[in-house]
């Protein structure tokens, strides 16, 4: 994959969806009147499909691809490059070839999304050139119009000019998506969409200065790691990834142990301190009642407002949110926004059962429930009264997957498009016995720290102290563990609307010596 010079972001989460629609023109037929009666007007009773759509957000039509190619590899496809393909489709079929398509994208109505540097989406019709007068004028009105299609005519003696196309709609990052092209071919429909995008708030870089963590005057810390972290993935693999670490401080001290009380503890501890003969140089030789209470009085008054300040204090490596019970793990991050879309990473790890168990049991009522439950870093979020300290691990992964589309939309009784003698493209094309004859779906994916950025920071003051002497509290706190560390699945989706990008399943993550980043002296403090 081509890196652009000066960027900094190497989060390149790049999809395409490819699905061409390949028809197969004209097929000798004795009988022609019968074969168009009987593909126009021949109806059968379709059962209600239990994928069929209601609208835009997350359903269980977008995750009917994993559960039907359900295998532990890794996967990724997009469940919205799939529905504009079907309905594109489904404008210029008739008869039962419709309702198959219209049983399961229901009143589907894809979203527009504005193309970018960072975001690109596009559709278009490829027509052969010795076929164009016979394909109707009113369904190209109708691609490009609800669609914005292109019209693309071309002899098709090479794929050349459609991979071309691909790739400048994918932000050229895929090149020859189809290897040949049938010169019987008479159109394709092409859905392409892919997108380059930064963290909204970045990981830590692999080289720099770790964010971290110290409540004044309370026995808690902790520091970010400032280089890509290995960890065990599924009990065998050094997989490469990201260390996060977050505290929330919702313990009150002042308020769980009174001012008083804590002037008194401290007072006393002070002056024990005062009484070892080795700290006798911070009274500069003054060891009067009157100059300790001084000492002690201006320590205290500065204190009690530091210990204070701790309280709903929020520290973390990296902007993310979180979801655990005793079944799952969640993640979720967000991508920055690009002309008003806000796409956000969601992976969820099963806990009790294998993956591709998960993967078969849940569907999108569970799904929508994980991603409603998520928690934000904030402080009302999680427990009062303690301090709550989040740790985990994100894996890197890179890699792409093909479905096998079309014997998935069979499943989903998407079936007469595909037979010779049964499908219906009355409204495509004047021309009879046409049939869908393949269909590809192509995706890929890098999921990485987020780049390079070189940075630098000072920190100076600490906790305000008269002396080397301080008081520290143990403080009550309880752990999360967000490790991802052994399969788990993900989806991409639009924040605003809900709808789904891609999905996918991760079985190998990168592995830690294949990582740009890799740094074999690598030693985790934490």
């Amino acid at each position: 994959m081509e890196k652009k010079k000066g960027k900094k972001i190497i989060i390149v989460l790049l999809i395409i969806f490819i699905i061409a629609i390949l028809a197969v023109g004209v097929i000798l037929i004795l009988n022609t009147k019968k074969q168009s009666k009987d593909s126009t007007t021949v109806t059968t009773k379709i059962k209600k499909s239990e994928y069929r759509m209601s609208g835009n957000s997350l359903e269980n039509f977008d995750l009917a691809f994993l559960k039907q190619e359900n295998e532990k590899v890794n996967k990724i496809y997009s469940p919205l490059s799939i529905k504009y393909a079907l309905a594109m489709l489904e404008a210029g079929a008739d008869g039962d070839s419709k309702d198959q398509i219209t049983n399961v994208i229901g009143d589907y109505n894809p979203n527009k999304y504005t193309n970018s540097a960072n975001m690109s989406l596009a559709n278009a019709i490829f027509i052969k050139d010795t076929y164009k007068d016979s394909i109707k004028e009113e369904y190209i009105s109708k691609l490009q119009d609800k669609f914005g299609a292109e019209v693309k005519y071309d002899s098709f003696s090479s794929p050349d000019n459609v991979n071309s196309w691909i790739s400048e709609k994918t932000l050229k990052l895929i090149d020859n998506m189809l290897s040949d092209i049938d010169p019987e071919q008479r159109f394709l429909l092409v859905n392409a969409l892919g997108i380059d995008m930064e963290w909204n708030d970045k990981f830590l870089p692999k080289d720099g200065i770790g964010r971290g963590a110290k409540y004044a005057h309370e026995n808690f810390s902790w520091s970010g790691p400032i280089n890509v972290t290995p960890k065990k993935f599924n009990g065998n693999q050094d997989a490469a990834g990201m260390k996060i670490i977050a505290s929330l401080n919702n313990y009150d001290i002042v308020k769980e142990l009174g001012e008083a009380n804590i002037r008194k503890t401290v007072d006393i501890a002070y002056r024990e301190y005062l009484a070892d003969p080795n700290n006798k140089w911070e009274l500069n030789g003054d060891e009067s009642d009157e100059h300790i209470n001084k000492i002690i009085s201006s320590y205290l008054d500065e204190y009690i407002p530091q210990i204070n300040s701790n309280y709903k204090s929020v520290d973390k490596t990296t902007e993310f949110s979180l979801y655990v019970d005793d079944n799952i793990k969640a993640f979720a991050k967000d991508l920055k926004e690009y002309d008003g879309t806000t796409l956000q990473y969601v992976a969820v790890m099963p806990l009790k059962d294998n993956l591709d168990t998960y993967v078969s049991k849940t569907d999108a009522k569970e799904l929508n429930k994980i991603i409603g439950n998520l928690k934000e870093l904030k402080c009302e979020n999680f427990k009062d009264g303690v301090v709550t300290k989040i740790t985990g691990f994100i894996p890197k992964f890179k890699f792409e997957y093909n479905l096998d589309l079309i014997k998935d939309l069979k499943k989903l009784g998407i079936t007469d498009v595909f037979e010779p003698t049964k499908a219906n493209l009355s409204k495509i094309s004047t021309g009879k016995g046409m049939y869908i004859n393949d269909a590809k779906h192509k995706a890929n994916i890098e999921f990485t720290q987020d780049g390079i950025k070189a940075a630098a920071a000072t920190t100076m003051g600490g906790l305000g102290a008269a002396g080397a002497f301080d008081y520290l509290y143990d403080v009550p706190v309880e752990e999360i563990d967000l490790t991802f560390d052994k399969p788990y699945m993900f989806i991409i989706r639009d924040k605003n609307s809900g709808e789904v990008w891609f999905t996918g399943t991760v079985y190998n993550p990168l592995d830690w010596k294949d990582d740009p980043d890799y740094n074999p002296n690598y030693v985790d403090y934490n």
